[in-house]
Formats: structure tokens, C-alpha cells, sequence
């Protein structure tokens, strides 16, 4: 196949557009694709102070990658989940591309901090990524809040978050339904907004760009993620896509157009009387104690 751009040999064949690029034009279709992102959604300004959170897979050092060149102030938050060796060597791959590209990095330790997720899990006997998702949340907010950031942003892509529709669609799930959109809000005085300035692009498309621009990343799945049914919903995805190019576009992004609006986001904004500050953490709660301390505590029973 020949680029459609310029007539040399392609280097990626993108069935959903029916097209093939060089590797240049693939690169500047890409950020495009990026850019029509962040204007659509107005999910950035030169101005904001940007947290990318990092894990050491391909799609958020993309992210962080993109999103230096285009001229955000940005640093890279990434947790350790104290997942052994997976951990040790995502680990490594952040700090070695923040080191290469001379860019800030922000480390959390989880079994610094006494509280690695498979610890967590098993005292709890709640699924891991359950229990990840939730102290990462926390950790995000913290960092975002005491290092001065105006927004943090996630490597989200569009097979993630097509997936993810449509588990919430099979479960009727409006609460989360509801927060599907690839910009979130900032809540109170510590949730900053939060931006996925990937949702464009296929995590076929993600891995082609970083291979093609020599971004290192840990190629591994988080083993403790075995069995999720995300998983299962990317690869009914995938099938459909095989069939008929351009579904997980179509489904994700006419969501918006036809059905967002009936699942409409409520902020804490809405109940400012219910919030109050942890007494532990001093994180926003609807409880004297956050879900995060409460889920800490456990390690302790």
C-alpha cells in the first residue's frame, strides 16, 4: 500500500479510514488526531500546569510524549503499585524517559507508602483493580492538588473507552454512563479536571507511534488485570471492528451526539453541603472519612 499522502510505501494501513501513511504522515496524522482532541473538547490552555499520570505502557508515555512537543508544561506522575517485578520495570521505563527527554517526574511508592495493591486486595478480598483504580484516584488528586497542577491528564485511547461504554451500556450503568466523557470537571477544592487526550486514536494506531518514534514502554499487561472484563469487551470490540471498520469510532463518539445529554454529569459542586474535608487526609468526602483512608485501615485490622 502506498501513502495517501505522498506516494511512498506505507508504513500503517488504517482500515477505518481506508488509508495508508509513510511513516512522516502517519506521525502528522497522529497529532492531528490529538489536536482535534484537546479543541473539541477545550480540554487544554498553553497556560494550564499539565499532570500526565504515567504507567510505563505505551499509552501514556505517548501522551506525556505528545503533549511536551506540542508545548504544554507538563510532568509525569506515575504510581508503584508494588506489583513485584512488573512495577520495578514500569517503573524504570518512566524514569528512563524522563530522564532521555529531560522532563519532570513525580514518583509514588505504594510499598513506601505501606500500602502495595496486592496487600491491599487481599486484606480487603476486594478485586484489585478495584482497589488500584481507587488509590490511584487518590494519589492523582493529592499530587495534582500539592504540586500546583491545573489538570491532570490519562493515555486513554479510543479502545479503552469504547470498551468501557460498552460495559456501561450492558449494565445500564447511568452513573457511570455519565462520567463517559473524555473531559471531566474539576470538583471542589481537590478533584482537578481530568482530560484524555487520546480518545481519537486506536491502541493499534498508540503502538505504532511509539514504535515509530522510539518511545520505550513495558509491552506487558498488569498481570493482577487477568480475567478483566474489559479485556473481554476489547476483544467483541475488535471482532466488530474486523467486520465493519470505523464501529468503535461510530459507537463511542455518537454517544455524544444521540445520548450524552439524557446522562447528565453531577459534580460535588451540586452538594456543597454534603462535602466535607477527611479528618484523616483532608481529602473531599461525603464522610468524616474518605473511601481511600477507610480502605487503608483495613491494613491495619
Amino acid at each position: 500500500m502506498k501513502c495517501i499522502k505522498c506516494e511512498e510505501n506505507a508504513v500503517i494501513s488504517l482500515s477505518r479510514h481506508n488509508a495508508g501513511f509513510c511513516k512522516d504522515h502517519f506521525t502528522e496524522y497522529f497529532h492531528r488526531q490529538v489536536e482535534a482532541a484537546i479543541k473539541e473538547y477545550s480540554m487544554l490552555k498553553t497556560s494550564d500546569r499539565v499532570m500526565v499520570c504515567v504507567s510505563g505502557g505505551k499509552d501514556s508515555l505517548v501522551l506525556w510524549h505528545i503533549l511536551n512537543l506540542m508545548g504544554y508544561k507538563t510532568a509525569g506522575m506515575y504510581v508503584s503499585l508494588g506489583i513485584g517485578e512488573y512495577s520495578q520495570k514500569s517503573k524504570a521505563k518512566v524514569l528512563a524517559f524522563a530522564e532521555k527527554n529531560k522532563l519532570e517526574s513525580i514518583i509514588i511508592d505504594l510499598d513506601e507508602e505501606k500500602c502495595p495493591i496486592p496487600l491491599l486486595a487481599a486484606k480487603t478480598k476486594r478485586n484489585a483493580c478495584s482497589v488500584c483504580g481507587q488509590v490511584k484516584r487518590h494519589y492523582f488528586n493529592k499530587v495534582a492538588l500539592d504540586g500546583g497542577f491545573t489538570v491532570a491528564a490519562t493515555g486513554h485511547n479510543l479502545d479503552d473507552e469504547a470498551a468501557r461504554m460498552l460495559g456501561n451500556v450492558l449494565r445500564w450503568d447511568t452513573k457511570h454512563l455519565a462520567k463517559m466523557s473524555p473531559i471531566l470537571p474539576e470538583e471542589g477544592e481537590t478533584i482537578k479536571r481530568k482530560v484524555k487526550p487520546l480518545i481519537r486514536l486506536t491502541e493499534k494506531e498508540v503502538a505504532a507511534y511509539a514504535f515509530l518514534n522510539g518511545i520505550d514502554y513495558i509491552p506487558d499487561e498488569c498481570p493482577k488485570s487477568r480475567g478483566a472484563s474489559s479485556l473481554k469487551f476489547k476483544e467483541v470490540l475488535n471482532e466488530l471492528e474486523a467486520a465493519a471498520p470505523g464501529t468503535k469510532h461510530f459507537f463511542y463518539g455518537e454517544f455524544f451526539r444521540a445520548a450524552a445529554d439524557r446522562f447528565p454529569y453531577i459534580t460535588n459542586e451540586s452538594d456543597k453541603d454534603e462535602i466535607k474535608k477527611c479528618i484523616k487526609c483532608g481529602a473531599e468526602s461525603y464522610l468524616d472519612v474518605c473511601s481511600f483512608c477507610r480502605l487503608t485501615e483495613k491494613l491495619n485490622g
